[in-house]
C-alpha cells in the first residue's frame, strides 16, 4: 500500500509539473521551459538619471527598454550594496537576513539559505558570475562558490583599487579632483586609456567570452558592472560625450523640517576627519560630470554583452534583466553617495525583456521591489516556487504593465550608516521606510527600545524631490502610510 500510494503521489507530481510545462510554452512561447537569464546588475546607477531617456547618454540601455518592460516604481531593500544584493539575491528582506551592513557575508547568519543563481544550478543550469554580483570584498568568504558552476571572474575587489591597466605610458589625469584619493586612485580622473583598462571593461570582455562557452546550452549568466559607483574615472572619450555646463541643474539644500536621523556625512566620497573635503562649485560639477561619464561607460559595456548575445542568436531564449542595486545622490539635499531613505536613493532602474514578448516596451507605473525579481525568473524558466520567498512575482505585469501588484514598496536604512563601525558592532536607530502612490513615509526608530524618534513624509504629488517634510501634518496619506509600514515592520 506505500508502494502504492509512493506510484500515485509521483504520477500526480508529474502531471501537475507538465501541465504547468505546457501552459508556460502557451503562454511565453515554445521552448519557454528552458529559457537563459543574462542578469546584468549596475553599481549605484540613480533611475531618472541614469538610463532610458535620461539626460544621460545610453543608447544600449534605451534600446534594450524598447525591448523590455520598464519598471517606474522599482525600489530596493536597502541602500547599501551588500544588504541590496543579498536582499534580491535571496528574495528576503534585510532583517530577515539580519544583514544591514556591508561587513557581513550573508551566509555567516543564514548558512542554508538558497540564492538565485544557486536555485538555477540546482535545477540544472550553467550558472557564472562576472564581476560584481555579490558584494562581499569586505567579508571573510570570498563570493558564493555553491551558486555558480565556476570560480568568479572579477567579483571580490574594492573600487578603490581600479587603477587604469595599460601597456604603455599612462595617460595624464585631466581631471581637477578634490583633493583627495578614492583608495588607489583619484576621486575623479579622466585619461584617455582603453574601455579594458578599467575593471568594467575587463567584465565585458569575460561576459562575451563566456556567453560563446555556455551558447549551447542552458545559462544563468550574471554580469556585475562596477560603475557608475565611485570613483569617478570613465575614460576620457565618455567624459567628452558631456557639456559639463550643459547638466540639469539639482536642488542641493536639505528638506525642511527634515530630522537629522535622515541625513549623513557623505563619508564614502568626501571623506572624514582630518582627511574630509567640502567641494568647491567647480569640484561639485566635476563629480557630477563623472558620474555620468561612469553611466556611459558601464552603458557601453552593456551594449558589448547585448550585441554578443544577438550575434549568438541567444536573444530569443534569454530572458534579459537590468537593475541597480541603488540609487545615489549627487549632492541632492547635501548628500554624497548612498545610505538614506529618500528616493534618490531608493528606487532602481529595473528593466526585464522577454524573447518575443507582446508587451515589450511597456511601462509599468506600479510599485514593484527587487526582491520580486527571483519569484519572477523562476515562474518565467518553469521552476517550482519558493514558499519562503518575499517578493511577488511580476509574471501578471509582464503581461500587462498595466497591472499594480502591490500598495507599496519598503526601503530601510540603519544609523550610523555604515554601522558594523560602531562599538557594540549593532545599529542605534533604524529607518523605515514605505513609498505609496501618495508619496514617501518614513519612522526613524530606537534600535534597542523600538520607539520612534523622528518621522518624515514626502507628498510626491505636490512636492517629487522630497524638500518638505509634512509628518507632522494631519493629512490621511500619512495614516495611511503608517498602517501600511507597521504592516510590514510592526
Amino acid at each position: 500500500m506505500c508502494c502504492l500510494r509512493k506510484f500515485f503521489c509521483g504520477v500526480s507530481c508529474t502531471a501537475t509539473l507538465a501541465m504547468f510545462l505546457m501552459w508556460s510554452c502557451l503562454l511565453w512561447g515554445a521552448d519557454q521551459g528552458r529559457w537563459n537569464v543574462l542578469l546584468i546588475v549596475a553599481d549605484d546607477l540613480r533611475v531618472e538619471l541614469g538610463c532610458y531617456g535620461s539626460p544621460a547618454i545610453t543608447p544600449n540601455l534605451d534600446r534594450l527598454a524598447r525591448n523590455a518592460v520598464r519598471f517606474e516604481r522599482a525600489y530596493c531593500q536597502q541602500a547599501l550594496c551588500n544588504p541590496s544584493r543579498s536582499s534580491f539575491l535571496t528574495g528576503l528582506r534585510p532583517n530577515t537576513l539580519r544583514l544591514w551592513n556591508n561587513g557581513t557575508h550573508f551566509r555567516e547568519l543564514n548558512p542554508g539559505v538558497v540564492t538565485l543563481p544557486q536555485y538555477f544550478r540546482q535545477h540544472g543550469y550553467q550558472t557564472r558570475c562576472i564581476g560584481k554580483i555579490f558584494h562581499n570584498w569586505h567579508t571573510r568568504q570570498k563570493g558564493d562558490p555553491v551558486s555558480w558552476i565556476a570560480p568568479e571572474f572579477l567579483h571580490y575587489a574594492n573600487h578603490g583599487d581600479d587603477e587604469p591597466q595599460v601597456p604603455e605610458n599612462l595617460p595624464p589625469n585631466l581631471a581637477e579632483g578634490i583633493g583627495r584619493m578614492y583608495g588607489k586612485v583619484p576621486v575623479c580622473e579622466c585619461r584617455d586609456v582603453p574601455d579594458e583598462a578599467y575593471f568594467d571593461g575587463r567584465v565585458a570582455a569575460e561576459a562575451v567570452r563566456v556567453l560563446h562557452e555556455l551558447k549551447e546550452q542552458p545559462f544563468f549568466l550574471a554580469v556585475g558592472f562596477w560603475k557608475p559607483h565611485a570613483p569617478f574615472n570613465a575614460p576620457k572619450r565618455y567624459w567628452d560625450l558631456y557639456h559639463r555646463e550643459a547638466l540639469p541643474r539639482l536642488v542641493e539644500s536639505p528638506p525642511q523640517g527634515v530630522p537629522l536621523l535622515a541625513l549623513h556625512d557623505s563619508r564614502e566620497i568626501l571623506g572624514i576627519g582630518q582627511q574630509r573635503v567640502t567641494p568647491t562649485a567647480s569640484q561639485a560639477a566635476e563629480m557630477r560630470h563623472g558620474y555620468f561619464a561612469n553611466i556611459s561607460y558601464m552603458d557601453a559595456q552593456v551594449g558589448k554583452v547585448l550585441d554578443a548575445l544577438d550575434r549568438l542568436d541567444l536573444r530569443s531564449k534569454t530572458v534579459v534583466v537590468f537593475l541597480s542595486d541603488h540609487g545615489y545622490h549627487i549632492g541632492e539635499h547635501t548628500l554624497w553617495g548612498k545610505t538614506s531613505c529618500f528616493e534618490y536613493d531608493a528606487r532602481v532602474p529595473l528593466l526585464i525583456a522577454l524573447p518575443n514578448a507582446a508587451a515589450a516596451g511597456g511601462v509599468a507605473a506600479g510599485m514593484v521591489e527587487l526582491i520580486d525579481l527571483f519569484p519572477t525568473l523562476i515562474e518565467l524558466c518553469g521552476l517550482p516556487p519558493l514558499a519562503e520567498l518575499e517578493g511577488v512575482s511580476l509574471v501578471p505585469v509582464l503581461r500587462d504593465p498595466k497591472l499594480e501588484l502591490k500598495q507599496a514598496a519598503y526601503t530601510q536604512h540603519p544609523r550610523p550608516a555604515y554601522y558594523d563601525r560602531t562599538e557594540t558592532g549593532l545599529p542605534e536607530a533604524m529607518g523605515y521606510s514605505v513609498r505609496t502612490a501618495w508619496g514617501r513615509y518614513t519612522e526613524w526608530r530606537d534600535w534597542t527600545t523600538g520607539r520612534v524618534v523622528a518621522t518624515e513624509f514626502y507628498d510626491h504629488a505636490n512636492d517629487p524631490f522630497e524638500l518638505m517634510n509634512l509628518a507632522d501634518q494631519p493629512l490621511a496619506s500619512v495614516e495611511a502610510s503608517r498602517r501600511l509600514l507597521r504592516a510590514v515592520f510592526p
